[in-house]
């Protein structure tokens, strides 16, 4: 058993002409690039929070690392 073809016969597409090209105007107008956003795009982040993001990293390790040393050092 075969699978039908998802493309549809030539004959009964409309908008082609004989050796199914097809005619002038029956393609829509190419979509424009740049009349307008979409997508409103926030402002980036301040100069602040670009230091404060990775200073919080490193005492966050800096406090993981010392619970395992202290835990380590401990007597028991």
């Amino acid at each position: 058993m075969s699978t039908p073809s998802a493309d549809p016969p030539p004959d009964d597409t409309p908008g082609l002409d004989d050796g199914e090209s097809v005619r002038p105007g029956d393609t829509p107008p190419s979509e424009s690039g740049t009349s307008g956003l979409s997508h409103h795009e926030g402002k980036p982040p301040s100069g602040a929070l670009n230091k404060a993001v990775p200073i919080a990293i490193i005492a966050l390790v800096l406090l993981f690392v010392l619970f395992f040393l202290v835990r380590a050092a401990w007597p028991g």
